[in-house]
């Protein structure tokens, strides 16, 4: 009796047993009909975007869902088979603001860029190419890496840690990862060259309006200033600046500066040894940097300031170079390509086309004024000084002709006032022929400023007159004397003469150097403070000069001072 129960149980059994084999074979194929599905929605979704940066990000997000894994990234790997580009997903704002730097492309990292094939890993730390974790990063134990290629060339590897659960990463989740990762490397190239397209759409585009404003004569701030603009918008860089040189070139200025944080770098000067900048101009060669912070240059304003990617190139050739176009993005952003490289050298020697223009436009303006000069100089010597004389020489006939003293009198001070007309006139004309007018100011100048500088303290405009060569005969040295007699001079004046009218006075001939000023005020006082004229009998001493005032025949003081030259 128990032998048939026994018979007629086992069936049954046996029955469930492959009922529940055939339940867990379909959850199976349910499950792998599931994951399938996901990823052929992965792949849809990954190649649905042209924009690189946000193909990067979907590649890692997908992933990560796909394989159930707490965190993703991705490594973009440079030429140099470095990390240029870390994307990861999975981490909050203060877990990424905790990490103190991120990988560099060591230890494991490092294995798989060297040897570019898919890696699982039940605890990374069991690796013997573990290099650890940075500071501040989350402990992660199960580990998948897959390079992604962009046909025969690896763009960079998938990184998916910490199954959830606490499992490890199987087979089949190392199947679908290498699909998505097959069909990533598709939709990088997709966006590539869309980005490529775009940027040479936008090159031609400003291209053509650098070129337009060159040839419509604007000057070089302007055309520098939207070189820089474009350059950024090209590149979608975070900062952009264009740096000269200073006089000493020792240092670049910060010219021109556009981008969010620009007025941070507004009158800033990058030293041309201690900076990034300063090597290209230099060297004349771009330079490209995946990361500003690794750089060989603390000192570098932009790598103090915490930029992440970076891109510079002279303007104008090896020999010639003319300043730095300097282009910076934040920390995490894509990268600087070989393309935008190229893409900018081309652009900046159009930068250095306008400072060429600028230049040549600068020269054509002076050779211009001085064509102007000159032949302004030649009509005054030529024409206008030859009918004075002539008139004073009739002037001089005449006077011997007139009987009455007083008619006599009248044509004498005429004929004086010519002579000083035509000496004024010989004045300008040495002015209009001096040389080296556009960089400082000449000593002429230099005694006008002087002169009217001291009207609004007098109340009266002192009468100035110049005669001779000054810009051209006097050496700097006896300038400087000059000037400074001549400040103490209208300092007396202003403070102790109380004066209604003065008279200015300097003459230089072949051998002398002289200045008169004088006055109609109260005089000297019969004992006060000498030092200021202790100091203009100094100066003259120690130029073998002469030193004296007077008082004038009108009353009032007369100095006069003079050097030899």
């Amino acid at each position: 009796m128990a032998d048939k129960e026994s018979r007629s149980l086992a069936p049954g059994m046996r029955l469930d047993e492959l009922l529940a084999e055939l339940q867990t074979r379909l959850t199976a194929v349910l499950a792998t009909r599931d994951r399938v599905h996901a990823l052929l929605e992965a792949v849809v979704s990954v190649g649905s975007d042209l924009d690189l940066e946000t193909v990067l990000r979907r590649i890692v997000a997908t992933a990560t869902t796909l394989v159930d894994a707490s965190y993703g990234a991705l490594g973009v790997v440079s030429e140099e088979n470095t990390l240029i580009q870390f994307v990861p997903v999975g981490l909050s704002e203060e877990e990424i603001a905790a990490i103190e730097h991120w990988p560099h492309g060591l230890g494991l990292l490092g294995l798989l860029i060297k040897e570019p094939q898919t890696l699982r890993l039940t605890r990374i730390s069991d690796h013997p190419e573990s290099y650890g974790f940075p500071p501040g990063h989350p402990p992660m134990g199960s580990f998948l890496g897959v390079p992604v290629r962009v046909r025969e060339e690896v763009f960079g590897n998938l990184y998916l840690t910490e199954k959830r659960g606490g499992g490890e990463f199987d087979e089949e989740d190392e199947a679908i990862v290498v699909a998505l990762a097959t069909a990533a490397g598709v939709a990088i190239e997709n966006a590539r060259l869309y980005e490529d397209s775009r940027s040479r759409e936008r090159w031609l585009q400003a291209s053509s309006e650098v070129t337009t404003s060159l040839l419509s004569g604007a000057g070089p701030q302007e055309v520098l200033t939207l070189i820089a603009r474009r350059a950024r918008q090209m590149t979608d860089a975070d900062l952009t600046q264009v740096l000269l040189p200073n006089d000493d070139e020792k240092t670049l200025h910060v010219e021109i500066t556009e981008g969010p944080e620009a007025g941070t770098f507004k009158e800033t000067d990058f030293p041309v040894e201690a900076s990034a900048a300063g090597a290209v101009f230099t060297r004349g060669e771009p330079a490209l940097y995946g990361n500003l912070q690794d750089i060989p240059y603390p000192a570098s304003p932009l790598r103090a300031s915490g930029f992440g990617p970076g891109l510079l190139v002279p303007l104008g050739a090896a020999q010639a170079v003319r300043g730095v176009l300097a282009l910076a993005k934040r920390p995490g952003r894509a990268p600087f390509t070989q393309a935008d490289q190229r893409m900018l050298t081309a652009f900046a020697g159009q930068a250095a086309i306008a400072l060429e223009l600028a230049e040549a436009r600068r020269d054509a303006e002076r050779l211009g004024l001085l064509e102007d000069r000159d032949r302004i100089a030649k009509d005054l010597h030529d024409v206008v000084i030859q009918r004075l004389f002539a008139v004073a020489m009739t002037l001089m006939s005449t006077v011997r002709l007139v009987e009455r003293p007083e008619a006599s009198g009248r044509l004498q001070h005429a004929i004086n006032e010519l002579d000083a007309t035509i000496r004024q006139i010989r004045s300008t004309i040495f002015a209009l022929q001096a040389s080296g007018y556009e960089a400082l100011p000449g000593l002429r100048a230099q005694i006008v400023d002087l002169v009217e500088g001291a009207r609004g303290h007098l109340g009266f405009m002192p009468g100035l007159r110049m005669e001779g060569s000054l810009d051209n005969q006097v050496s700097a040295e006896i300038a400087e004397h000059l000037l400074a007699v001549l400040r103490e001079a209208l300092s007396n004046l202003v403070r102790h003469a109380k004066a209604s009218k003065a008279e200015v006075s300097v003459e230089v001939t072949s051998e002398h150097l002289s200045l008169v000023v004088q006055d109609n005020g109260v005089g000297l006082p019969p004992e006060g403070r000498r030092s200021g004229l202790r100091n203009l009998e100094e100066r003259a001493g120690l130029l073998g000069g002469s030193f004296e005032i007077t008082a004038g025949q009108e009353g009032g003081t007369r100095l006069c001072w003079s050097v030899p030259l």
